[in-house]
């Protein structure tokens, strides 16, 4: 039987597939957590994938 090949997903060049990240901000809140916020990508808007191309029509 023939088996079905998915393509790969895409990952965005620019993060490598690390979305998003947990940045410390260098302390302790008054029940010992560390703070911590989260950034994300700005190119792939934290999915870790870019799209894929559109076939771009070329004026002339």
């Amino acid at each position: 039987m023939a088996q079905h090949n998915h393509n790969p997903a895409r990952i965005c060049s620019n993060c490598d597939g690390h979305s998003s990240v947990s940045i410390t901000l260098g302390g302790r809140d008054h029940a010992g957590h560390l703070r911590t916020v989260t950034a994300h990508c700005p190119a792939c808007q934290g999915t870790g994938t870019r799209p894929t191309r559109t076939r771009e029509t070329s004026r002339v």
